[in-house]
């Protein structure tokens, strides 16, 4: 199995390269009938607002690019207004055809660690409550679900709800 490394994206290549990987994700939803993404959903300026506010990563295995997530420090539109305690996990992303088994888990893995040592207690993230599937596999990974955000608008005037999910990290 290859080892995957992790490093922070920047501008230029690097926002295209979350474009495509976004909308490749995005269409293996919607093949697999998981109503999450739409191709097209997120721009470079997306990303580029990303990368300058919080942190967006890739996971490389085999010198490829084989997933991405974003990290960001506060998320008031799903949490609301929170002390700095919890580290928020967006858009992981994992490339279907070149991800090694464990890929998902390991950029988890890899959040949690980068939201331990800046000596936050909580890593959350959320995912549309219409998707079981994915909240399935959050909560196998340690997370659990401690709410819901019941109208959220999209960026097409819609209305949706999320779950929210949280997992207490170890102290550093």
């Amino acid at each position: 199995m290859n080892e995957i490394t992790f490093r922070l994206a920047s501008g230029g290549d690097d926002l295209l390269g979350l474009v495509v990987l976004y909308d490749a994700a995005a269409r293996w939803m919607q093949a697999n009938g998981i109503d999450q993404w739409q191709p097209g959903g997120k721009d470079e300026e997306h990303f580029r607002l990303r990368v300058k506010e919080g942190e967006v990563w890739f996971a490389e295995a085999g010198g490829r690019t084989v997933g991405a997530f974003e990290l960001w420090w506060r998320d008031e539109p799903a949490w609301g207004p929170q002390p700095p305690e919890a580290g928020y996990v967006h858009r992981l992303m994992v490339d279907r055809d070149r991800a090694p088994a464990g890929t998902g888990r390991a950029m988890l893995a890899h959040a949690e660690r980068r939201i331990a040592g800046a000596g936050r207690a909580w890593s959350r993230l959320d995912c549309l409550s219409a998707n079981p599937r994915l909240r399935t596999y959050y909560e196998a990974a340690g997370y659990t679900v401690v709410g819901e955000q019941p109208f959220k608008e999209g960026t097409d005037g819609s209305t949706y709800a999320v779950t929210l999910l949280e997992k207490r990290l170890p102290a550093r």
